[in-house]
């Protein structure tokens, strides 16, 4: 595991100042690994099949978990999970879920799979409301359906409350080559630090925005915040990274966004999840986390095509990295969230893994201490 050892911080700082980057303060976090635990494959509970785990949140006032499933009803209905994570700054003891909690749509009448048609959501966000007891979640959508990503409100028993509108960029044109890519839409989501406003990541660009990352160059994905009534207040190009390794031939390599969070106004942690396919057909997964300023960003929501790159993109600096070679080794992350506040003051952070329902791979939980320059990001 690679992180941002003391002896840099200092270079760091040093670095953003001379950048005048907004965020400096926060190149000061790290991370501390407090533990990780997995759950059974396929686990059982409550008459469902557990995996396909995408999104993570935390709410304090109740010391509950949730956690969404990507599972596009083809086990069981789309759904969430309430837990307890049971830690603190030096063990991580326990995942016990507590809940099931089934969506609804907006005739309040359960997802249905994808054999059944209709709408068929492929959930990877889900946040508490953080001025309300609702939950926010989002969907990629499935170009071949024409399906169109989503940011849904429900309540906390997973009654369909509303639907945002979303930009006419994100949606599904399948007759002409614009709009998301298939499987690589709406991936991540974050409340602003002031909790008025929602950010979404795309996974990858879209189809107008150039090519997905490659062994040897990286892309743009954009980043948008929305108002709670569905109005585009901004939108910034996020480069993402070349794939950090060479796949075998004939194999399959990928990265992209797939969790943000707000550190403040203008800065986020980022995710990126590079996954690649060695001459065997074995899968190593590579986690880079960001601290991303878009302070000097350019607004790019009413640009057509980032592929000409006549803009000003985020800037990051390389938090932390877990990889094949890194203890613990990284399955497919793609849950992030704020935890508890530690007993020593610090706050945590909690990563989980998507294991896609496959026996090769594990639902993880990740949980670190957040150390150095907490003051700076409010929490």
């Amino acid at each position: 595991m690679k992180f941002l050892s003391s002896s840099c911080v200092a270079g760091i700082l040093m670095c953003f100042s001379a950048n005048t980057y907004a965020c400096s303060e926060n190149s000061l976090l790290s991370l501390r690994l407090i533990g990780q635990q997995q759950l059974a494959h396929k686990q059982q509970f409550q008459q469902t099949t557990v995996g396909g785990l995408s999104g993570i949140d935390y709410d304090a006032d109740t010391d509950t978990w949730i956690l969404v499933s990507d599972d596009r009803s083809d086990f069981n209905a789309a759904r969430f999970y309430t837990a307890r994570l049971n830690y603190d700054e030096t063990v991580f003891n326990e995942v016990v879920l507590n809940d099931v909690v089934y969506f609804a749509q907006q005739n309040q009448e359960p997802y249905p799979n994808r054999g059944q048609g209709g709408e068929i959501p492929d959930i990877e966000d889900i946040r508490f409301g953080p001025t309300d007891s609702s939950i926010w979640y989002i969907s990629e959508g499935d170009r071949g359906r024409r399906l169109n990503p989503f940011i849904r409100q429900a309540t906390r028993e997973g009654e369909f409350i509303r639907e945002l509108p979303i930009a006419p960029m994100f949606v599904m044109q399948p007759v002409r080559e614009l709009g998301p890519r298939n499987n690589l839409a709406f991936e991540g989501m974050s409340f602003s630090h002031d909790k008025q406003s929602i950010w979404v990541a795309m996974e990858a660009p879209l189809l107008q925005d150039g090519e997905v990352p490659t062994p040897t160059v990286g892309a743009m994905v954009r980043l948008t915040q929305y108002s709670r009534e569905g109005e585009v207040m901004n939108q910034v190009a996020y480069p993402v990274d070349a794939i950090l390794e060479t796949p075998g031939k004939g194999k399959f390599a990928d990265n992209g966004v797939t969790a943000i969070l707000a550190l403040d106004e203008v800065c986020f942690l980022v995710v990126e999840r590079a996954a690649v396919q060695n001459e065997a057909g074995q899968y190593h997964n590579f986690i880079r986390i960001y601290v991303t300023d878009i302070s000097q960003a350019s607004n790019v929501s009413a640009i057509e095509s980032l592929a000409a790159g006549e803009f000003q993109s985020a800037t990051k600096q390389l938090l932390l990295e877990l990889g094949p070679s890194t203890e613990p080794v990284p399955d497919n992350i793609e849950g992030m969230a704020w935890g508890r506040v530690l007993d020593n003051g610090n706050k945590s952070l909690v990563l989980v893994s998507d294991d896609n329902f496959n026996r090769k791979q594990v639902t993880q939980f990740l949980v670190f201490e957040v150390m150095a320059a907490v003051e700076s990001i409010g929490l």
